[in-house]
C-alpha cells in the first residue's frame, strides 16, 4: 500500500515537529515537505505534490487561506487536497478556506489520532467531513444567504436525474454505504455516480460537492 504524501505547513517550530514526531511514526504516511511561512508551504507542494496539506491558516508571508487557492487552483496540484487547521471558533476566516477548496478542517489541541485519521480521510475523497469541525462549519457555511450569481455551477446542467438525487443525498452527510442502501443500489454504483459527479462538476472532493448541491439550490436548510 502506498504511503499518503504529506506536507506540513505550520509557522510554529515546535508544534509542526510535533505533528512530524507524530506523523513519522505511521507507516501509512510519509512526510515528505514542510514550510513554516505560506510562501515556503506552496513552494514545497509544488515540488512535492502530496497527496495531503496540512494547512495553518495564520502564517507570515502568506496566510493559509492564500495558500489554499493556490493550491487548489493549479492544475498541476489537482490531486492534492488540503487539511486546514484552525485553533479558533467558526468564522470568515474559515469560511474563507472553505470557499478557496480546503478538503477538510480540524481543531488544534485535539487528540493525535484525529490528525492521522482526518489525513486519511482526506487523502482518500471518500469519506464525509468526517472531523466534526468541518461537519460543524458545513452547517453554519451553507445556511449563511447567499448571491444569487454563485446559483449553479458549470457542469450542472450535464447532471442526470439520477446523479442529482445522488448529489442531494452526498449534501445530507450520508456515506456511499448509506446512499446504496436509502436507494437500493450497490455500494459501487453510488460509487461510479458519485465520481461521475465530481468529473461533470469539476469539484475535487465530497466537501465540494456539498457546498454545489447547497449553493444551486439542490439542497436547502
Amino acid at each position: 500500500m502506498t504511503a499518503i504524501r504529506v506536507v506540513l505547513a505550520e509557522d510554529q517550530p515546535m508544534v509542526r515537529a510535533g505533528f512530524r514526531a507524530l506523523l513519522d511514526s505511521r507507516p501509512e504516511i510519509e512526510v515528505v515537505g514542510e514550510g513554516a511561512t505560506g510562501v515556503e508551504a506552496l513552494e514545497a507542494v509544488r515540488a512535492h505534490k502530496p497527496d495531503v496539506v496540512v494547512m495553518d491558516i495564520r502564517m507570515p508571508e502568506m496566510d493559509g487561506l492564500e495558500a489554499t487557492r493556490r493550491i487548489t487552483s493549479d492544475p498541476a496540484l489537482s490531486s492534492t487536497r488540503v487539511l486546514v487547521l484552525t485553533t479558533f471558533e467558526l468564522d470568515e476566516y474559515v469560511f474563507g478556506a472553505l470557499d478557496a477548496g480546503a478538503s477538510g478542517f480540524l481543531l488544534k489541541g485535539g487528540e493525535p489520532a484525529d490528525l492521522v485519521q482526518a489525513i486519511q480521510i482526506v487523502a482518500t475523497g471518500e469519506g464525509l467531513l468526517a472531523p466534526s469541525v468541518t461537519r460543524r462549519l458545513i452547517d453554519t457555511y451553507v445556511s449563511r444567504p447567499q448571491p444569487v450569481e454563485s446559483a449553479q455551477p458549470e457542469g450542472f446542467d450535464e447532471l442526470t436525474a439520477r446523479e442529482r438525487e445522488m448529489l442531494g443525498a452526498v449534501a445530507t452527510g450520508m456515506t456511499n454505504a448509506e446512499i446504496a442502501a436509502a436507494y437500493f443500489l450497490s455500494p459501487l454504483t453510488v460509487k461510479a455516480h458519485v465520481s461521475r459527479i465530481l468529473m461533470k462538476l469539476g469539484a475535487r472532493d465530497r466537501v465540494q460537492l456539498v457546498v454545489i448541491a447547497y449553493r444551486s439550490g439542490l439542497a436547502e436548510r
